[in-house]
């Protein structure tokens, strides 16, 4: 306790012990070698080392099991390590298998058995212990032989599981039964998993994909780089030395690099001492190491340290082969990528090819020889000082950024890095000139394919931002362009300023004013009137005795006001949000003052925990609804997007909730509430779960997701039918049994007519008859359009004015639940005033975002040279068709349709191979999310809900604005829609040549057909939009598909499918059958299961 670096037990003792163990078993004819029950994963490295080190000494290897401790709900061993960052530290190992066994029971261990069933691409164990101990059981455990084989067999039949049994507290009778219960389960098919750098602290860090977001990896710590590291170490004051770590952390490093080679300092013993700190503060742990150090015994020191999957820095062919693959065999051994220097036996490499073969010569040693994945090896080909006054110099970091592209040509799958503050040392002391140059260096370098960069976090600037003529003359050195750069620059710095602020201020009184605190608290409350809301709930706060009666009293009188005007129709949604805002700033005035009775809090009409499930990202319905239920005096926890199914849970549990509440837009997000669903049941609740969201319907509801939850599923709408479905269904709830069992016959009956219909002979043609019946064209006699321009197009920064006039403002006020078209929603005898007030209060917004460029919009678009291919279509690099960049895949329609009518598939559109003509197709990826975040995030923190929605509203217009301008521009290149004279009204209305589908959408329902979009498209690396786990966008105002421009191209549904469709699919996508399944199970015309 009193010293956190301190360890009673080493490395290499427990190498020791191990391999005395190993040795004996070997010895003694075991088959098989199982490390198990391990709570630290650094023990289990030491496992590792110690049967890799006797394998090689016996020149045979046995196959080795592997078996980790989840301790806990939190879902990471006792040292603190998530399920995949410890699977990352260990895979080097290639086991037989890896599992989970000890400390829980089953059905606590089923959402890391679950994690680990995705990632882990070996067999998977799982024996539990017999639940909890419990002194007062037989054989001191709560579970029965029937409770742990019941849990058992539940993941053995999802095919979760290749390997069961028991641990603590099960019998002989456990075994038996667990045997018995999984006898017909077939066992989990392994995962193919993707390439990809794979490290970790004490939570994972993954990079996939040839073009990654930059890694930052935080230098600081660095007694050669920091002067303050370096005397805070000298002086022993490691406690304090952790703050500079804490603080590269901070400011957004991915990964510490930690460095002790300094004279006079014991380099081995302060980086195990430093290590050993580090792992006792979490927010420090929680990224991967760097160890960097001239000297293996010091990067030894350290790999005997750190638990998870480190990166060594570094080691170079300086010494020769031998001595390079015998720290590569060690690295490897120990667990950890490394950082190779383009170094050989010569010396350090300068020029461009020699950065690239020394490099291209290590990639193969590692490769072949020490059985490295290729992803492991980071090459950094040496960033070396410009503007030094040398003239063999100046190509230097031209070089780099060149050696960069070329690496990643020549060794595949490898990463690459650099030490960013050398190239500018030459301009120590001028902290303005180095940070431009640092940004203008990464910027060109992240370009050309740089993975990882040593720098400091916290000073960078952004490039964008840079004085254009300072980055003029800092890229005249970075690329040589001219003589006598380096005067010019240092000349300039001087004469840099910094732009100055401004304030503004706004002030109003009404008549309604003058008026008793509790009128005018009740007339702020219903017209959503923010601007007196503190002074006078202080006021009312000074009249009563305890400051929970203003909330008790004319808060909630007020509110009750609004709720009963909002039932009644007379109040509309945009105006119940605007009246939770005034109620959250006067309740966060009140806050303060009531710390002191927090005993007597006032009573809520129920506790409801909402989400938007993993995967998914976009919660406007969810918010809108949870603003209502909170203006209705409900207590209201959001756990916001992408929610993992294990933290709904355990916070409903935790809280004691009356509800649960799951909210998606994309179609795999029902997939996961089929998952929660059906975990709630296996966890034992009895909480009524509400569903709602785009994609969700009554229907869905009551055949997929009902059946997996016994006890009430009910579909919500929207917000206006939220309030009286959760005070019905709470505990005490008004005709609460019989509004259930209302809904369980709806739902019964809708399965019923589900299953009538499908077992009806089904109206579906084989697949090859509905090909037969596609729509035709004739390919010989139609003019093709050609684009003027091909490849790739990046827009950042799209001035947003431009977007605006291209705004559809329907589904706007359908967001807001104001039904009606626009403009006429604005003059609606019923909704129109609102609509009008809504309107007006979303220009303003939108000017404001508008004029202070608040939002940022960004897109990729590109065309290509394609060809249809059946139901495929391959894209070429240029209409020679010599490359092909990438190939889509389409479905077709198969439920038989009137025969005059095709069967319809959008590889249809496109001219077929056979046709002997080159056409052309599109692509887009844009969002005008980056910045929302921020926006929200300032009017939550002032309580302002409606401003919030109001934004991410506005924001989910401009990107569909965006789309139809960027379609229109596209029909431009393409030619034929150069002579358009259409208005925004006429886009809006679709009435032009040409479509865009998207994946995800009825046309093309398949949402795993994006991550190809995002490939052809190098779409995170050119716009920063992401993807999911389950392919939903972010930011989630974003918008990607297809540009297709035969004349008589139009959106279809696909509709159902047959199973012959989707052995045909998967095939041709080259993924297993049941994958394919789960994501067209809303297409599926047959049962899976």
């Amino acid at each position: 306790v009193d010293d956190p670096a301190y360890r009673a037990v080493t490395f290499d003792q427990l190498v020791a012990a191990y391999r005395e163990q190993a040795e004996g078993l070997i010895e003694g004819g075991a088959d098989l070698l199982l490390a198990e029950t391990t709570f630290d994963t650094l023990n289990l490295k030491a496992a590792i080392f110690a049967f890799e080190e006797l394998f090689r000494e016996r020149r045979s290897r046995l196959p080795v099991m592997l078996s980790i401790t989840i301790t806990d709900a939190s879902g990471r061993t006792l040292s603190g390590q998530t399920a995949e960052a410890c699977w990352n530290s260990i895979r080097h190992a290639r086991p037989l298998s890896i599992g989970i066994n000890c400390a829980l029971g089953a059905a606590a261990m089923r959402p890391y058995i679950r994690e680990l069933s995705q990632i882990a691409d070996c067999h998977l164990s799982c024996y539990p212990n017999a639940g909890l101990p419990n002194p007062l059981s037989e054989t001191g455990y709560d579970e029965t032989p029937e409770n742990t084989s019941s849990a058992l067999g539940g993941l053995a039949g999802e095919g979760l599981l290749n390997i069961v049994g028991g641990c603590c507290g099960t019998t002989p009778e456990h075994i038996r039964a667990i045997a018995e219960r999984v006898k017909t389960c077939a066992p989990r098919e392994l995962p193919k998993t993707a390439a990809a750098t794979r490290l970790s602290g004490l939570e994972p860090l993954k990079l996939e994909g040839e073009r990654v977001p930059l890694v930052m990896v935080g230098e600081r710590t660095n007694v050669t780089g920091s002067p303050r590291f370096r005397r805070l170490v000298l002086e022993e004051n490691f406690e304090e030395a952790l703050s500079i770590a804490r603080q590269q952390v901070d400011n957004g490093a991915n990964v510490i690099d930690i460095n002790f080679d300094a004279a006079l300092l014991d380099s081995e013993g302060s980086m195990t001492r430093f290590l050993n700190l580090i792992a006792s503060e979490p927010d420090l742990a929680r990224v991967p190491i760097m160890i960097d150090s001239s000297r293996w015994s010091v990067i030894e020191a350290g790999l005997k340290c750190a638990q998870g999957k480190c990166i060594v820095n570094s080691i170079s062919l300086k010494e020769g082969e031998e001595s390079f693959l015998e720290q590569a065999r060690l690295a490897r051994q120990y667990g950890a990528a490394v950082v190779v220097m383009a170094f050989d036996e010569s010396g350090q490499a300068t020029g461009l090819e020699d950065r690239i073969s020394i490099c291209e010569r290590a990639y193969g040693l590692l490769t072949r020889e020490v059985g490295f994945d290729p992803e492991d090896i980071i090459f950094d080909p040496n960033i070396l000082t410009v503007a030094t006054g040398i003239t063999e110099h100046n190509d230097y970091a031209i070089n780099f950024i060149e050696a960069v592209r070329g690496i990643k040509k020549r060794c595949p799958g490898a990463r690459t890095s650099g030490g960013v503050s050398n190239i500018s040392f030459s301009f120590r002391g001028n902290n303005v000139v180095r940070e431009a140059m640092h940004s203008a260096f990464l910027f060109h370098a992240i370009e050309a394919g740089l993975d990882l960069a040593i720098v400091n976090a916290g000073m960078l600037e952004v490039y964008e931002e840079i004085d254009a003529k300072l980055l003029e003359l800092v890229e005249d050195v970075l690329f040589n362009r001219r003589e006598g750069s380096t005067e010019r620059l240092v000349e300039y710095a001087a004469g840099l300023e910094d732009p100055g602020r401004k304030k503004e201020n706004d002030d109003g009184r009404l008549a309604w004013r003058e008026k008793e605190v509790a009128e005018r608290l009740s007339h702020s409350l219903v017209n959503g009137i923010t601007d007196f809301i503190e002074s006078d709930t202080e006021e009312a706060r000074q009249l009563v005795d305890r400051p929970l009666e203003v909330i008790e009293g004319p808060l909630m009188d007020g509110m009750k006001i609004v709720g009963d005007l909002f039932g009644e129709g007379k109040m509309f949604l945009p105006q119940v949000v605007k009246s939770a805002r005034v109620m959250k700033k006067a309740v966060a005035w009140l806050e303060p003052y009531m710390e002191k009775e927090r005993g007597s809090g006032r009573s809520a009409e129920g506790r409801i925990v909402m989400a938007t499930v993993r995967g998914d990202v976009h919660d406007i319905g969810k918010n809108i609804v949870g603003v209502v239920l909170g203006c209705n005096n409900w207590d209201v926890v959001d756990l916001g997007v992408m929610t993992p199914c294990e933290k709904i849970l355990e916070t409903a549990r935790e809280l004691n909730a009356d509800l649960i509440g799951l909210s998606g837009l994309i179609t795999p997000s029902l997939d996961e509430m089929m998952v929660v669903a059906s975990e709630l049941e296996m966890a034992g609740f009895s909480t009524p779960l509400l569903i709602g969201g785009a994609t969700t319907s009554k229907a869905h509801t009551a055949i997929k997701i009902a059946p997996r939850y016994s006890h009430p599923v009910v579909h919500v709408l929207d917000a206006s039918r939220a309030v009286g479905v959760c005070a019905t269904l709470r505990p005490d709830g008004r005709n609460r049994s019989a509004f259930i069992e209302e809904n369980l016959e709806a739902q019964d009956k809708a399965r019923r007519q589900y299953e009538s219909a499908q077992s009806k002979p089904a109206s579906i043609l084989d697949i090859a008859e509905a090909r037969r019946l596609g729509f035709q064209s004739d390919w010989d006699a139609r003019e093709l359009s050609a684009p003027s321009r091909t490849g790739i197009e990046v827009l950042e920064s799209f001035p947003l004015e431009d977007i605006v006039p291209y705004i559809d403002w329907s589904p706007f006020f359908a967001a807001w639940e104001l039904s009606g078209k626009f403009p006429k929603v604005l003059e609606d005898p019923i909704v129109g005033e609102q609509a009008r007030g809504l309107h007006d209060d979303a220009l303003g917004l939108l000017e404001t975002i508008v004029s202070k460029k608040l939002l940022e919009a960004r897109a990729v678009t590109g065309f290509f040279a394609a060809n249809s291919h059946g139901d495929d279509v391959q894209l070429y690099a240029d209409a020679e068709q010599k490359e092909t960049l990438a190939t889509l895949h389409f479905l077709r329609q198969q439920h038989q349709r009137d025969r005059r009518k095709p069967q319809y598939c959008l590889a249809d559109f496109v001219a077929p191979a056979s046709s002997g003509k080159v056409d052309h197709i599109g692509a887009f990826a844009l969002s005008t999310g980056f910045g929302l975040d921020e926006i929200c995030a300032r009017f939550e923190a002032d309580n302002d809900d409606y401003s919030s929605i109001m934004a991410k509203a506005l924001a989910d217009r401009l990107a569909e604005a965006f789309a139809e301008l960027l379609h229109r521009r596209a029909r431009e290149n393409l030619g034929y829609g150069v002579d358009e004279e259409l208005s925004c009204e006429d886009l809006i209305a679709e009435r032009y040549r040409g479509i865009r589908p998207a994946p995800g959408y009825p046309a093309c329902p398949d949402h795993t057909e994006k991550p190809t979009i995002w490939e052809l498209l190098k779409v995170r690396k050119n716009t920063g939009i992401e993807l999911t786990e389950s392919y939903a966008m972010y930011p989630a105002a974003a918008v990607s598909g297809l540009y297709l421009g035969h004349p008589e191209s139009r959106y279809f549904a696909v509709g159902r499918i047959d199973k012959d469709q989707v052995l045909d699919y998967a095939e041709r996508k080259g993924l297993a059958p049941s994958e394919v399944e789960k994501w067209l199970a809303q297409n599926l015309a047959y049962d899976p299961s």
